[in-house]
C-alpha cells in the first residue's frame, strides 16, 4: 500500500504532546473530528485511523511491538508506518496520516481540509 500525499492539500491539526506517547508508544486523539491513534517508533511519529478495520476496536488501546500495533479485540496486527494489515484476522489496511512535531505538539495532516 502506498500513500501518496500532496502536503499542500493538507490541513495540519494539533493532536497531543509527544510525552503522551512515552509510556506505551501509542495515544489516541481526535483531530478534525476524526479519531486517530498516534505512535512513536524509533524516534519517528506515525498516525492511523483509530478503529481496527476488522472489529472496530480502538487501536490506541492495543499493544505496540516495534512498528506493529495489535488490535486489543482479536489480536490482528497492522503496520503503523504503512497501514497494511499484516496479521489475521485483519485483512483490510487501516488509513494512515502524516505527522509532524511543531510547537511542542504532534500535528496530524488531514487531506482535503478535513
Amino acid at each position: 500500500m502506498t500513500n501518496v500525499i500532496d502536503n499542500a492539500a493538507l490541513t495540519w491539526a494539533p493532536a497531543v504532546p509527544p510525552s503522551d506517547l512515552e509510556e506505551f508508544g501509542v495515544a489516541a486523539a481526535t483531530v478534525g473530528g476524526l479519531k486517530v491513534a498516534l505512535y512513536t517508533v524509533d524516534g519517528e511519529y506515525y498516525a492511523t485511523a483509530d478503529l481496527c478495520t476488522h472489529g472496530a476496536a480502538s487501536l490506541a488501546d492495543g499493544f505496540l511491538d516495534g512498528e506493529l500495533i495489535e488490535c486489543p479485540l482479536h489480536q490482528g496486527t497492522f503496520n503503523v508506518k504503512t497501514g497494511a494489515a499484516v496479521g489475521a484476522p485483519c485483512s483490510v489496511a487501516v488509513r494512515t496520516f502524516p505527522v509532524k512535531l511543531e510547537g511542542g505538539l504532534l500535528h496530524v495532516g488531514l487531506p482535503g481540509g478535513a
